[in-house]
């Protein structure tokens, strides 16, 4: 009785833990990594590469010229683009959650249904880019420009657009709940939180204690 009772407990617990596993891919890339003529690394040159549906997870293209490259439904994820050029490029339903874009070039690109959940991308360029319906949450966008950008039914749930550019963009049914949108420029854009901060900007703040403390500039 008392073997089967501990064997019933063994049976209950086991479940969960097993449910729990989590399956890490440890597949070696190949060296060198080519993917349809395109090196995977670092400086990369490949601008229009055919790269849909690719698994590029954890790839390291900082400074890679990726312009007008094809992308869509790639696996991005945790990738390191800082510095890249993707202007013009095809993101469409890409991976690039918790990728590392500082400095990245996406000007003109589409970034529909796109998923760029927790990615850091301070200082990006996305003007004139498209968000419809792609996931920004918890995203950090620290300077990052929007100029033109198109921003429709886009996940913004606590995305960080500190003195973030938007400047002409166009918001529209976007998820702004707990989003920062601190110094940020609204000039012209469309259905951007302009009453999101109503004190005054850094600058101005700053502006105020030079003249305190009698200062010129």
């Amino acid at each position: 009785m008392r073997r089967a009772f501990v064997l019933l407990l063994l049976a209950l617990f086991a479940a969960p833990v097993a449910a729990q596993q989590r399956i890490v891919n440890v597949e070696e890339r190949p060296s060198p990594w080519i993917v349809n003529g395109c090196t995977i690394q670092p400086k990369a040159v490949c601008p229009g590469a055919e790269l849909r549906f690719a698994d590029l997870a954890n790839a390291d293209l900082t400074g890679a010229d990726l312009r007008g490259a094809k992308l869509s439904r790639a696996n991005l994820r945790h990738v390191n683009l800082s510095g890249a050029n993707l202007e013009g490029a095809d993101l469409e339903s890409a991976d690039l959650s918790m990728a590392f874009l500082n400095g990245t070039q996406f000007d003109g690109a589409s970034l529909r249904g796109a998923n760029m959940a927790f990615a850091r991308a301070g200082h990006a360029n996305f003007d004139k880019a498209d968000f419809t319906v792609a996931n920004l949450e918890k995203a950090l966008l620290k300077g990052a420009t929007f100029r033109g950008a198109r921003l429709v039914h886009t996940d913004l749930l606590e995305a960080k657009f500190y003195e973030a550019n938007l400047e002409g963009a166009t918001l529209d049914n976007v998820r702004t709940r707990f989003a920062v949108f601190q110094d940020a420029w609204m000039k012209d854009c469309i259905g951007c939180p302009t009453t999101w901060q109503t004190d005054d900007t850094v600058w101005q703040t700053e502006a105020k204690e030079r003249r305190r403390n009698g200062e010129n500039r």
